[in-house]
């Protein structure tokens, strides 16, 4: 197996087996940051006998570990604050819901070092969670960087905890809006597809029948079509990367505009709007409820969108 020249190489030795593969490589550099590690895991950077690897995955004596060079361009340095308008929909003393645009990149990674939706929230706000690591302060969950709507941002170390257990215990519901083309064959229904990586093109994710995937669940119900596009609102009861995205392409309804699991064709971006939130606030207990407002591109691109749902 050869390997880029950009990349370093080690293979896991006796009494290093069962350790997590962030641990591993912290331990073998030193100079790097564990978040910096998780950083390049969960961008994909890491690698176990030339597989892509999960942050939570464990080495095995034997297995030989790459990376890409943790460099600043790789792994970027802690986010800066920078001033720039915020659509808040939700906030308080512990946590806020804003509307994000499409187009905006919610935290630093590799070719995105600035005008990131986490260096707006550093000049808007006093304090964000520390659990995130430098480079995600107050991140709970990310939306795509063409996907708009509502995302959840914690200000303390409580609230980013108390919300963490809640979209880990799928108690957060969360309604989504996607143009499709096509029309679904049933109007409503469940999806379970496990999803994996691509076995070919790593940076995508794919629907895995064969049952290696992780779980993957989506509701869906059709709103309303015209025969070529459909409204389709979904509620993912899981979340994996592109879940959605990859669970309508499996219903032959590609998210239109979509570049990766569709076309691109003369949309501005992928039609697909993070519509609701709705959950138990987690240091109060009370009923939290965010809608973001449909974005204009829908009843640009779908004279047929209904003035309510």
């Amino acid at each position: 197996m050869s390997h880029p020249q950009s990349q370093q190489i080690l293979r896991v030795e006796e009494g290093e087996g069962g350790l997590r593969m962030d641990v591993y490589l912290t331990r073998h550099l030193p100079e790097v940051s564990r978040s910096k590690v998780q950083a390049a895991i969960k961008s994909g950077l890491v690698f176990k006998n030339g597989v892509v690897v999960r942050a939570a995955e464990t080495v095995s004596v034997g297995d030989e570990i790459s990376w890409q060079l943790l460099s600043r361009a790789a792994v970027p340095a802690a986010a800066l604050p920078e001033d720039m308008p915020l659509d808040i929909l939700f906030e308080d003393a512990s946590l806020l819901i804003l509307n994000k645009p499409a187009g905006i990149v919610v935290h630093p990674g590799a070719g995105h070092h600035s005008g990131t939706l986490v260096a707006g929230l550093l000049n808007h706000c006093l304090s964000l969670s520390t659990l995130g690591g430098e480079e995600r302060p107050g991140i709970v969950h990310r939306l795509d960087k063409e996907t708009s709507g509502c995302l959840v941002v914690a200000k303390t170390d409580q609230s980013h905890a108390g919300l963490s257990a809640l979209f880990e215990r799928r108690d957060i519901r969360k309604t989504y809006l996607a143009l499709v083309a096509g029309r679904p064959r049933k109007p409503s229904g469940r999806i379970e597809i496990p999803i994996a990586r691509h076995r070919i093109h790593r940076q995508k994710m794919a629907a895995d029948e064969s049952g290696r995937g992780r779980t993957a669940t989506t509701e869906y119900r059709m709103v309303t079509t015209s025969g070529r596009v459909s409204l389709i609102e979904c509620h993912p009861l899981t979340g994996r990367t592109h879940q959605i995205r990859v669970h309508l392409k499996h219903l032959n309804c590609p998210v239109l505009g979509d570049p990766v699991y569709g076309r691109r064709e003369s949309f501005s971006r992928q039609m697909l709007h993070a519509w609701k939130l709705e959950f138990l606030h987690p240091v109060t207990g009370t009923p939290v409820s965010a809608c973001a407002p449909i974005p204009r591109e829908f009843f640009e691109a779908f004279p047929q969108m209904p003035s309510k749902i």
